[in-house]
């Protein structure tokens, strides 16, 4: 529907954004402003529909990411992990949708969970590692609240933000390819990384992920929606057929045979709700806490603004300058994310791209994501049927969306040296020493380092020369232990 098909404004009543809803509507239709947005019930609810398939594998991959142990050695529970992914994404874009009011939904962030996975999991247990959660949420809604959040966003150069979300991409792109089995370590007389753990690859499961990444690559060519969700429960159908016939050995699955065991449906399990702990860091070190929390909300931070604001136009809610009905809402919901998935176990949460899914389906309000959030609530009875697919197939997924992270490097003018150096470094330093901290850091100091050799200090500005001294102490913070004599 077109603005010019919209109703008048007859009605007293207010509606969100300022303007107000036309009379004799239904209570559906003024509180989501329906109608004066130029939608209907039945594109809300298709909108809804479409998203959640657009972006139902995060059922999947989350619980693949954090499926390792931490630094106790202990592991969290599969179904808890399904569980817990989706409540938090059901909750947050339930919230999204009665309180912000806009075509958005949340589930938990890639990035965040690989960060935690990666490099708070080694230095902590989980409940822990949760409380560093919960802690870089509310750093986020305070920066939203003190309008810091777009301040800093505008004091970072573009080219790196392009570089973190890049970089962001390689990270978990590699996730997947160890997960799956495809890149691996043989030992101590090996490369680094190899081709599958002898230099080649082993055993029907990798075979299936390669078949599953073709796949979903092949089905986005041919720009199939849900491309994705397709591919993987095609591979999951070749891999439970692969399993009986090639009679695989159990063990060679990495989170057991694709097979059904029980009914398909379950209660759900809440055992990692409130398993949450801000204590207990004597260990770590203050440096390292504000290292882990400044990483967290890096991974949590660049995206979001970009992706409401993004949604939002296509959904003809933003005006020219960004502004759009419930922006702030939305941004602190999203910074809320990582308090609330901290919370429910199920990492920090963030607005998704495949929002945009929705809204070209028609979606234009909030009620598409109360449609969204109540399929991501049903998915918490049907944790059985989420349990049959393969962690290998479920890994294409991850090395896709890293494809997808490295669409940015479009926007990147690589003539330039003092943007295509840092922008390589923060890419390739991510995946190369799996923290995505060593990666921006090193390409905030080579900017810096760069501009000042080209005799524009003046362009750097404060927030990146603070950036810069912070970063530097990070890499040279073990040196500088052993001079003061800190052990």
């Amino acid at each position: 529907m077109t603005q010019s098909s919209v109703e008048p404004k007859t009605s007293a009543e207010e509606a969100g954004d300022g303007t107000r809803n036309p009379a004799g509507r239904s209570w559906l239709d003024r509180y989501f402003h329906i109608t004066h947005r130029g939608s209907n019930v039945g594109n809300e609810i298709r909108g809804g529909v479409t998203t959640f398939m657009a972006m139902a594998y995060i059922l999947l991959l989350n619980p693949l990411i954090l499926s390792g142990k931490d630094v106790a050695g202990d592991t969290m529970s599969q179904k808890a992990l399904i569980t817990a992914t989706a409540f938090a994404a059901a909750l947050t874009t339930l919230l999204m949708g009665f309180v912000g009011k806009v075509p958005l939904a949340l589930a938990a962030g890639l990035s965040v969970s690989g960060v935690l996975s990666s490099q708070v999991a080694p230095q902590m247990t989980w409940p822990q590692a949760m409380g560093m959660c919960v802690m870089y949420g509310v750093v986020i809604c305070l920066l939203v609240v003190t309008g810091l959040r777009e301040m800093i966003m505008n004091a970072i150069p573009l080219a790196l933000k392009h570089a973190i979300t890049m970089g962001i991409g390689m990270f978990v792109a590699l996730i997947g390819l160890v997960k799956a089995g495809f890149v691996g370590n043989g030992g101590e007389f090996s490369p680094p990384v190899q081709l599958g753990p002898v230099g080649q690859l082993a055993g029907w499961p990798v075979l299936i992920f390669c078949i599953t990444l073709l796949a979903i690559f092949m089905l986005q060519a041919r720009k199939v929606p849900g491309a994705i969700l397709i591919g993987i429960v095609g591979g999951t159908v070749i891999a439970a057929i692969v399993n009986v016939v090639a009679d695989v050995d159990p063990k060679a699955w990495k989170n057991g045979a694709p097979t059904l065991h029980g009914s398909a449906v379950s209660m759900p399990d809440f055992s990692l709700f409130g398993q949450v702990s801000f204590g207990g860091w004597g260990d770590v070190g203050a440096m390292t806490i504000g290292m882990i929390v400044f990483t967290l909300v890096l991974a949590g931070f660049f995206d979001a603004m970009a992706t409401i604001i993004g949604v939002g136009t296509e959904a003809k809610l933003a005006d020219d300058k960004g502004r759009m009905p419930g922006l702030s809402k939305a941004l602190f919901i999203d910074g809320a994310g990582g308090a609330i998935g901290g919370l429910t176990g199920g990492s920090g949460q963030t607005v998704f791209v495949e929002s945009a899914t929705g809204v070209g389906e028609g979606a234009r309000t909030g009620l598409a994501s109360v449609v969204t959030g109540l399929f991501f609530a049903a998915c918490l009875f049907f944790t059985p049927i989420t349990q049959i697919v393969p962690g290998e197939v479920a890994s294409a997924a991850l090395v896709v969306i890293g494809a997808m992270m490295m669409q940015n490097a479009r926007h990147v003018d690589w003539a330039d040296t003092a943007t295509a150096i840092p922008v390589f470094l923060t890419v390739v330093l991510m995946p190369f020493t799996y923290s995505i901290t060593a990666g921006v850091a090193a390409g905030v100091i080579s900017y810096v380092a760069i501009k000042t050799a080209q005799g524009k200090a003046r362009e750097i500005g404060a927030f990146m020369w603070a950036l810069t001294v912070i970063f530097v102490v990070f890499f040279a913070e073990h040196p500088i232990e052993a001079w003061l004599g800190v052990k």
